[in-house]
């Protein structure tokens, strides 16, 4: 039986005194994660084992470091399951070996930019030792990175870091499949870049066979937001192809740059979890709460949570007729409310309508603060997932005949499967499996997201959110200007996605999704194609924002 004393005991286990157990937010009680510690925390190595003081362990310092855990491990006496030690969600066939490729095998772009959409650039990756998989499993939430020799276009930069990312993604993945990674250039020489950028992330497009889940929603919503980059790269590990990832910019400093000018502000990541209270609720003036539930990713200044807090205050103790008014100086507001309606547009199944999580937070040098997308490679979701469709009330498509009436919570629809016992604070438990007809004004009613609570409420506010839902799907939902930019993207990896001996879909998901094959159920969901199109009919067909004088879109 898991409970919170787990944390603890792992920590003093490890002997490690940085390692911090956490307390859940109440109302959360569910059980941390299987095999590591609770998500969001660190098992910190790197300082007890770091023998030179150089700030990463080498090869043999790495092994005394794994030995550790090792023992450790042995005495919790974790039952594992399936392959590698974690659990396997659906169907996967085992991994084989790759071809062999190498850097002369390859074309070479040393003129095109890191983020270049429409071309397929090459890594490859050369560790010491044939178990790198086993290695980087081992040190998964933990500090340590693997030390690896990256070439990129010819050019080689040694001692980058390499570990497996991601939660989901990562544990229902086995060994010899197609696992996250993060990329670190600075790992040993502080000043080492590639194409200007020191952090990457290749991503495995876990349960998303047409592979094209975060690359075009970062394509999408980069016209209405700020947003990380995304596009195509090929990974080579030890003259091995493991073939095709999506490549997303890093949430940092130099992203903040990019964006919001100086780049010196405050930065968090909002960790995504099923029941996550991340939502900008307001919890006291306590900051300890608000660390609970917010990782920050830049100096730890007690400025800047004060700052946090009165954003949460405002949102939750300012009257409606007064809130535009009192939260405009601290929130880019109408940039929020075009987060908020990519977020929904697209039906972000990590998104913040979902789980109030999954996102990132940055205070500006002006004191007001902006929402970045961090997860979404579970967007278009009813498209990728065959038979996942939206459903009624909250989470699907029935429209509210008076938006401004908020139901009591006998009212709201049941969701399929039984809530937990106790959810945050007593409130509804998240949407889930969004379809085509996902509500517009889904989550409205949830107290945990006041984002869409509070600010969703104020009927002019309300009202402009929904005119960027109508923009999103009249302009960028449209299949006639985005159906050749996804085939453009597919084109460019279709042959990589057929040959790849790693990847966690059979190549026949790839063609379905793309509609590259007939089926025999002619009312079929499970193309990319007829999710967008459904998708942007149903918006703009919405009694709420459709236009009194705008016939009808046709069907395709």
């Amino acid at each position: 039986m898991y409970c919170r004393s787990w944390t603890y005991s792992f920590a003093l286990s490890l002997g490690l005194s940085a390692v911090v157990a956490q307390e859940r937010p109440r109302g959360l009680d569910r059980p941390p994660p299987m095999f590591g510690p609770p998500r969001g925390q660190t098992i910190k190595l790197v300082k007890q084992f770091d023998n030179d003081g150089n700030g990463w362990l080498n090869r043999e310092e790495r092994v005394a470091a794994r030995e550790h855990l090792k023992k450790v491990r042995e005495r919790l006496d974790n039952r594992r399951r399936g392959p590698g030690g974690f659990p396997r969600f659906g169907p996967m066939e085992a991994g084989k070996p790759g071809a062999k490729v190498r850097p002369e095998d390859v074309s070479n772009f040393p003129d095109k930019d890191l983020y270049e959409p429409f071309i397929l650039r090459t890594f490859f990756l050369e560790f010491d030792s044939d178990d790198w998989e086993a290695e980087l499993q081992d040190f998964h939430d933990t500090d340590v990175e693997v030390p690896a020799l990256l070439t990129v276009d010819g050019q080689r930069y040694p001692n980058v870091g390499v570990r497996f990312r991601g939660m989901t993604s990562y544990m229902g993945v086995p060994m010899g499949l197609k696992r996250s990674f993060n990329l670190s250039l600075d790992l040993a020489d502080k000043a080492q870049r590639l194409y200007g950028y020191k952090t990457l992330n290749f991503l495995n497009a876990h349960q998303d066979p047409s592979m094209m889940s975060s690359v075009l929603f970062s394509h999408i919503a980069r016209q209405h937001i700020p947003c990380p980059k995304a596009n195509f790269v090929k990974v080579v590990i030890n003259g091995e192809s493991w073939g095709v990832y999506a490549n997303i910019q890093q949430f940092n400093q130099d992203f903040a740059k990019e964006h919001f000018g100086p780049g010196k502000g405050a930065r968090w990541k909002v960790i995504g979890s099923p029941q996550a209270d991340g939502g900008l609720r307001y919890l006291g003036e306590n900051i300890d709460e608000y660390k609970k539930r917010y990782q920050i990713k830049s100096k730890d200044d007690p400025d800047s949570w004060k700052a946090l807090i009165e954003l949460c205050r405002l949102l939750d103790r300012t009257p409606l007729e007064q809130l535009e008014e009192k939260i405009s100086p601290v929130l880019a507001l109408d940039e929020v409310l075009r987060f908020l309606a990519v977020d929904v547009a697209l039906c972000n199944s990590d998104g913040y309508w979902t789980r109030a999580s999954d996102y990132c937070l940055y205070l500006d040098d002006h004191g007001k603060f902006h929402l970045v997308p961090h997860d979404f490679n579970e967007a278009f979701r009813g498209g990728m997932m065959p038979g996942r469709g939206g459903r009624p009330g909250l989470a699907g498509g029935r429209p509210r005949e008076n938006p401004d009436r908020r139901p009591n919570a006998s009212e709201l629809p049941p969701r399929g499967f039984p809530p937990p016992p106790a959810g945050p604070g007593g409130f509804p438990p998240p949407p889930s499996d969004a379809g085509f007809d996902l509500d517009p004004l889904v989550s409205i009613d949830d107290p945990r997201k006041p984002l869409r609570n509070k600010l969703l409420a104020v009927s002019a506010l309300r009202q402009r959110y929904l005119d960027h839902l109508r923009t999103i799907a009249e302009t960028s939902l449209d299949w006639k200007s985005l159906g050749p930019v996804v085939d453009q993207f597919r084109q460019l990896i279709e042959d990589e996605v057929k040959t790849d001996t790693r990847k966690l879909a059979p190549y026949s998901e790839f063609q379905k999704a793309h509609g590259l094959t007939t089926t025999d159920r002619p009312t079929d969901s499970g193309t990319l194609r007829r999710f967008i199109e459904h998708r942007r009919q149903f918006l703009l067909n919405h009694p709420l924002i459709k236009k009194r004088d705008q016939p009808d879109p046709p069907n395709r």
